[in-house]
């Protein structure tokens, strides 16, 4: 086959993918979608290339986590920054979760993230030290010097960037005893999420009320 038939097939497939794709479809049939297709980072591409938000977590999940590179994952974000915040934050969350957490070089990449000048960026990082031990993955050795750097910064750090160091200082005042009355005190002093509404069965990110209720969830009273 030629390089244009090739492309010609590739762009009827992606195409046909695309519609099997509706404002109603859920993340399990992206999932089985995915499966169906398996690693095609081409077909990734260009399901991304569509811009809409549905077809992106799709392509998220074929990509070939070998090559996701710093330059991609730039290009990747500077594409998200065209969705509202709600989605580029999920889309970033999907691809830590699908591709950057899959492969020694990625996972390096997230931990140089701490004071990448990309908010997204900085999210991951933080993201990633309060899944580590969300997972039961304790480094005990940087709590820290975490929760001394989310105390100096978390005040003047955009939403999204908030959100991870909050929820990275709730999960080592969980795991991390030691660690819990300089969490408790951080959310009393900074006020973040306090009165916030939550849907049922969900846990409040106001700290003092997160490490409580979560606590007792672990059994880590």
């Amino acid at each position: 086959m030629s390089n244009l038939n090739s492309k010609m097939g590739q762009t009827l497939k992606a195409e046909g993918i695309l519609n099997q794709i509706h404002p109603d479809t859920k993340l399990g049939d992206l999932r089985k979608i995915a499966k169906d297709i398996g690693k095609d980072h081409e077909l990734a591409m260009e399901l991304w290339s569509s811009g809409n938000f549905l077809p992106r977590q799709l392509a998220i999940l074929i990509m070939d986590s070998k090559r996701v590179s710093q330059s991609l994952v730039d290009e990747l974000e500077k594409d998200m920054q065209t969705h509202p915040i709600d989605e580029r934050n999920q889309l970033i969350d999907w691809l830590m979760a699908n591709q950057l957490m899959k492969d020694k070089k990625t996972i390096a990449l997230v931990e140089s993230w701490e004071n990448a000048a990309s908010a997204l960026q900085r999210r991951v990082f933080w993201y990633h030290q309060g899944r580590l031990r969300w997972m039961g993955k304790i480094p005990l050795d940087n709590a820290g010097e975490l929760l001394t750097k989310i105390e100096a910064g978390i005040v003047n750090e955009k939403p999204e960037v908030q959100w991870a160091m909050n929820f990275t200082a709730g999960w080592i005042g969980i795991y991390e005893k030691q660690h819990r009355d300089r969490c408790i005190a951080l959310g009393e002093k900074t006020g973040l999420y306090k009165g916030d509404k939550v849907s049922k069965g969900c846990t409040p990110d106001y700290l003092p009320e997160f490490i409580a209720i979560e606590s007792r969830k672990q059994n880590m009273g």
